[in-house]
């Protein structure tokens, strides 16, 4: 596949999960009325259905969005692909606050950040994990040709959490030990139009990797293209370990491919957002030494529709009991909440972290 094979192709699926579900979102900040907008189109990719989306209960604003009162008031929580770290860690959200408010979320499984997104533009969802890149692209109208011209205005920040690590995993009979091995190799870069396609296309392009054929799954499923020897790599992005390389590793022996020294720095000079990064040795079965790579940055994103109220509550359930979360739990903290913020902040959480 050429480099303009590639964004030509892009282009198409984002404006499936991006364009269409941005519709109508991009003026005055109002995120739309009508329609899903497209907001479920890939979640069938994990195969399980991630909580139910049709029982999804609307937004706070329906219940008064107080949190309080007595009254049980449940959120729309789009998290990721099951075999990655949005879905454990969102869930784990979910028991925090609904131990400690009256809200009750509901976790959904999405293909992530571009879809999530759309979510929360037009209200299908109205708490959401995505990329800290991701983010600033649809707030700002840029970067990603699904939201040229058409900026996501109601996006909000609420948290940054952690290093989302840039993963290429391939089996070791691949015989790939470097960027430069993907050419002409088929790669999974992620499902269409999440975060993790956006990354992997970047940095392939970064390196100048013009001829591959793509694919695009879940974490879940790549890995089982790995094994079946249906593709050469797949990209993950997400906080290590990984549930789905960990299986993986635990079934085959595997290899990580390094992004490092000139061409770490091509994938930096390329795009603003990617950080240095490092998977430790013992992270995975097999792989002893450490491995260089990049990161973006995850993050807890609303609407400009929330309740200050609603976001401060949720917001303060979360940091004032960051000890109860068994994941990324040396990066999850009120202290670092705000490095990487790329968006505004909305104002139910700058009320909470400037308190």
């Amino acid at each position: 596949m050429t480099r303009d094979q590639t964004r030509r192709r892009f282009l198409r699926v984002a404006g499936l999960s991006g364009v269409v579900a941005l519709a109508g979102c991009g003026e005055g900040g109002d995120g739309g009325d009508g329609g899903d907008g497209g907001a479920e189109t890939e979640t069938e990719a994990d195969g399980e259905d991630g909580g139910s989306p049709t029982e999804t209960t609307t937004t706070s604003e329906a219940d008064g969005g107080d949190g309080g009162g007595g009254a049980e008031t449940r959120l729309s929580w789009h998290a990721g692909g099951q075999g990655g770290t949005y879905y454990p860690l969102s869930n784990e959200f979910k028991t925090i606050v609904e131990d400690n408010t009256d809200y009750t979320l509901n976790v959904q499984s999405t293909g992530a950040s571009v879809e999530n997104v759309g979510s929360l533009a037009n209200g299908d969802a109205d708490f959401a994990l995505i990329q800290n890149d991701v983010a600033s692209f649809a707030k700002n109208g840029t970067g990603i040709e699904a939201f040229e011209g058409n900026p996501v205005e109601n996006l909000r920040g609420v948290a940054t959490l952690y290093p989302e690590t840039i993963t290429i995993v391939t089996l070791a009979d691949t015989g790939i030990e470097q960027l430069s091995g993907l050419a002409g190799a088929t790669i999974n870069t992620g499902d269409l139009g999440s975060g993790t396609q956006v990354n992997a296309l970047q940095i392939l392009e970064a390196v100048g990797i013009e001829e591959f054929d793509e694919q695009n799954a879940s974490f879940s499923q790549a890995a089982d293209q790995l094994r079946n020897g249906d593709i050469d790599a797949a990209f993950v992005v997400g906080g290590w370990p990984v549930g789905a390389i960990e299986d993986l590793a635990n079934t085959n022996d595997i290899n990580i491919v390094p992004i490092e020294g000139e061409n770490r720095q091509a994938v930096m000079d390329a795009a603003d957002w990617f950080s240095e990064d490092e998977i430790p040795g013992g992270t995975y079965s097999g792989v002893e030494d450490a491995v260089p790579t990049v990161a973006v940055q995850a993050m807890i994103a609303t609407n400009a529709e929330q309740p200050a109220e609603t976001v401060e509550t949720v917001t303060a359930a979360i940091f004032d009991n960051t000890d109860q979360l068994s994941i990324k739990t040396d990066f999850i903290t009120a202290d670092s909440a705000q490095d990487g913020m790329s968006i505004e902040l909305h104002e139910g959480a700058a009320a909470y972290f400037d308190a």
